[in-house]
C-alpha cells in the first residue's frame, strides 16, 4: 500500500486520459440515466480503450442494469466491448434502488428493444481481476455505481490493489447527501465496499455531489441531441426527454443532474474541475449516517473519531496521529465546459 500511496502523493492531478492514450479503463456502472449518458460518452471518446463494462445492482436491480448496459453498447455500435455480469446485491446489505429518480426501467421510462448482445461468461469480479493482472499498472477502474464489483475483486486478490492504476468514482460528498442528509446514493447502497476501496491504497479520484449537483440537463441540451439525428444522439435525447418529464411530474424545477457523466468526463479532461487532496473515509456503523463520506484535510493533525463510550475500552478520540491523503476530491466544476464536451460528443457524427 505504501507504494500506491506514494504514487498518489506524487501525482500532479487526477488520473486522466491524455495525449499518450488510449488509456485502458473498465467502466463499472448501474445504468441509470446518467450512467447511460456516461457509457455513450465513453464509447464516443477515442482517448479510451474500454476493456469492458461491468454492470452492478444500484439505481435499479441487476436484471435491468445488465440489459441497459448491453443496449448502450448496441446503440453505440461497439460489440467489441465485453460486458460482464456483476453483483446482484451489496456486500452486507439489502439492495436499495433509486427508481424514483431513474424510472422503473432505469432509463427514465424510455423504452428500447431487448438487446441482442449477450454478456460474457466471466463474472465482473473475475473479469476485473483478469484484465488488471493482464495489464498491471495500466488499468483505471471508473466506478459509476455502488463499488461492490471492485470490492469483491479486491477481497479475492490481496495483490490486486497494487496493480490498479487508479479509481475514478462518482460517489460521495463532503457537503451532504442526496438519499439521506449524510449520504450520497452510490456509497449509501454499499458503504462497506466504498470503504474498502478508499482504504485499499489505490489512488482515488472522487467526483461527488459537491460538483455533480451543478450539472442539470436542460431542454436546450435535448434539442441539440434531437437535431443531430444520429443513433447515439437520438437515444440520448429519448432518455433525457423521458427523465426530464419524470422530474417535472415529481415537482422538480430543474432537469436531472449528470452525476456519472461528469465523473467520466473528469477522466477525459480533469481541468473541467477544481481538485483538493483529502483523506476520505466512509461511515459504516451509523443508523442515520451510514454511507457518509468524511474528508480530512492534510492540514489537520490526526484523524479524530467520536468521543469514547463508557461501555467501550477506548480512551482517546484520536484514530490516527498521522495520515496521507488517499483521494483527490472535486470541489468545483465548469459546468458549461462539461456540457460542451458531453453534448458535443453525443451529438457528433460517427
Amino acid at each position: 500500500l505504501g507504494g500506491s500511496r506514494l504514487a498518489f502523493a506524487q501525482a500532479a492531478r487526477p488520473q486522466s486520459a491524455g495525449a499518450a492514450g488510449p488509456h485502458r479503463v473498465i467502466i463499472d456502472t448501474d445504468p441509470g440515466v446518467d450512467d447511460a449518458f456516461a457509457l455513450l460518452l465513453a464509447m464516443r471518446s477515442p482517448e479510451l480503450k474500454i476493456e469492458g463494462i461491468t454492470p452492478v445492482a444500484g439505481n435499479v436491480p441487476l436484471e435491468l442494469t445488465l440489459p441497459n448496459a448491453l443496449r448502450m453498447v448496441e446503440i453505440a455500435n461497439r460489440p467489441d466491448i465485453p460486458v460482464a455480469v456483476g453483483a446482484r446485491a451489496p456486500l452486507m446489505r439489502r439492495l436499495v434502488t433509486a427508481t424514483y429518480a431513474h424510472g422503473e426501467n432505469g432509463l427514465g421510462g424510455a423504452v428500447f428493444p431487448e438487446p441482442k448482445l449477450k454478456p460474457i461468461a466471466e463474472s465482473a469480479a473475475v473479469f476485473i481481476r483478469r484484465i488488471v493482472r493482464k495489464y498491471p499498472g495500466e488499468v483505471t477502474v471508473i466506478t459509476l455505481g455502488p463499488q461492490t464489483n471492485l470490492a469483491t475483486a479486491l477481497a479475492s486478490d490481496p495483490e490486486l490493489a497494487g496493480m490498479i492504476k487508479g479509481v475514478t468514482m462518482m460517489g460521495g460528498s463532503l457537503s451532504g447527501g442526496n438519499v439521506t442528509p449524510a449520504a450520497e446514493f452510490n456509497v449509501y447502497v454499499d458503504p462497506e465496499a466504498s470503504r474498502m476501496v478508499f482504504q485499499s491504497g489505490i489512488p482515488v479520484t472522487m467526483v461527488g455531489l459537491d460538483v455533480t449537483r451543478k450539472t442539470a440537463l436542460t431542454d436546450a441540451h435535448v434539442k441539440i441531441l434531437e437535431t443531430a439525428g444520429t443513433a447515439v444522439s437520438l437515444a440520448a435525447a429519448k432518455i433525457a426527454r423521458n427523465d426530464i418529464d419524470l422530474n417535472r411530474r415529481q415537482g422538480n424545477s430543474s432537469g436531472p443532474n449528470m452525476h456519472d457523466s461528469l465523473a467520466l468526463a473528469s477522466f477525459l479532461d480533469p481541468s473541467l474541475l477544481t481538485w483538493k487532496d483529502y483523506y476520505v473515509d466512509v461511515e459504516t456503523q451509523g443508523e442515520l449516517t451510514a454511507g457518509e463520506t468524511l474528508g480530512y484535510r492534510p492540514s489537520e493533525s490526526g484523524l479524530r473519531g467520536s468521543a469514547p463510550t463508557l461501555a467501550g475500552t477506548k480512551t482517546s478520540v484520536m484514530l490516527r496521529d498521522k495520515f496521507t491523503p488517499n483521494a483527490k476530491v472535486a470541489v468545483d466544476v465548469n459546468s458549461a465546459r462539461f456540457f460542451d464536451l458531453l453534448i458535443g460528443r453525443l451529438a457528433g457524427k460517427a
